[in-house]
């Protein structure tokens, strides 16, 4: 569901009105719950956490190349980058847990860290969940003043009192991976790592952390290939371009992918039309003489002169180029929109109507773009 299928097929249809209902389910379970985390964070100072000129180099893997930034009270990042960019070491940077090759990392003193890591559930005898969880702490501390026991929490995490005695080594990685998380929380963070925490874990699990989350008044480092659940949570993007080289992108996932997307299509449409524009006016090599009126039809061709484009046709290739990705960017967010919209059939003529004028004028405009690009 997360991945929003394209085709609106009856068959996609029934699996995501049934989806719903599951999920309705399943928030319904966790709402009757009369549990409440309403954490008692550690405060926040002044000083956050401050990146100065950090350099980090594995031989040729170039991580960070003169890293500066200074984290604010309350802030939400989603971290976006392929596999081997140096994501998971920049984390263990800023915790203190890798040394940068130059630069400095400046920790405040009020932090305190909680990593969720893709290392899984560590642990060094079998023993029982509850037993496991008081390794760390006997209560959890609340705003209101009270606490929550070891047992309330692991029952608010949908650890039911039979399964809380069941030892380590017979859990299911799901639940290893959902004790792995509260022990972590249970830790009272005010500075959340979460290394793709959404892997493995069952629905009610992710609808419990997401309200943690969104309730959570720290700081969160997002790292998560789930679009659905990064949009959520966070205000902006770093984005690990490779070679050291780290974006700071003002936007949610799907904003970021939708304009990248647009750019592929408008690159791919480009080289096209150069390709095409660079064939047409090409020379063609003489074809071999066979005889001196062919060679001298050849010679005397008359010779094609481009004409100079006038200014208001230069003015208008401009402003195309500036507004054809943003249309393709506003059909990408109508089909995503029409993807998502159930049942409301007000709701999805309007959508409909949108998107095929804003297709058509994409159409327009890119017609119009390679007629003025030939002239070019």
């Amino acid at each position: 569901m997360r991945k929003q299928p394209k085709a609106r097929t009856t068959k996609s249809k029934s699996r995501q009105d049934n989806f719903y209902d599951v999920e309705a389910k399943a928030k319904q379970k966790i709402e009757d719950t009369n549990l409440q985390l309403d954490m008692k964070m550690t405060r926040l100072g002044g000083k956050i956490i401050e990146a100065i000129k950090v350099y980090k180099s594995y031989g040729d893997l170039v991580v960070l190349k003169g890293f500066d930034y200074t984290f604010s009270k309350g802030e939400r990042i989603g971290i976006v980058g392929k596999n081997g960019v140096g994501k998971s070491t920049f984390l263990q940077i800023l915790q203190g847990l890798t040394a940068p090759d130059s630069g400095k990392i400046n920790v405040g003193d009020t932090i305190v860290f909680g990593h969720f890591s893709q290392e899984g559930l560590t642990y060094k005898k079998d023993m029982r969940v509850i037993e496991y969880l008081k390794t760390f702490a006997e209560q959890f501390p609340l705003a209101s003043g009270g606490t929550l026991s070891a047992a309330q929490f692991l029952e608010l995490f949908l650890f039911t009192p039979d399964k809380q005695y069941t030892y380590l080594s017979a859990l299911s990685g799901g639940e290893k991976k959902r004790l792995q998380l509260l022990t972590i929380l249970f830790k009272n963070p005010n500075f959340l790592i979460l290394d793709e925490p959404t892997n493995d874990l069952d629905l009610p699990t992710l609808a419990v952390l997401e309200q943690f989350l969104i309730d959570f008044a720290g700081c969160v480092l997002l790292v998560s290939h789930d679009r659905y659940f990064m949009d959520k949570l966070v205000d902006h993007l770093f984005i690990f371009e490779g070679d050291g080289v780290i974006r700071d992108y003002p936007g949610n996932y799907t904003q970021f992918r939708i304009l990248e997307k647009s750019k592929q299509n408008y690159a791919s449409l480009s080289s096209d039309i150069t390709t095409k524009v660079e064939h047409e006016l090409k020379p063609m090599a003489p074809a071999a003489a066979t005889s001196p009126v062919k060679d001298l039809v050849i010679d005397n061709a008359p010779k094609k002169v481009a004409e100079k484009m006038p200014y208001k046709e230069k003015l208008e290739l401009e402003q195309l180029n500036k507004s054809m990705p943003a249309l393709e960017i506003k059909k990408a967010t109508l089909t995503d929109e029409l993807n998502n919209t159930t049942g409301d059939y007000n709701a999805i003529t309007a959508l409909s109507a949108q998107l095929a004028s804003v297709t058509a004028e994409l159409e327009a405009a890119e017609l119009r773009w390679l007629e003025l690009s030939e002239k070019l």
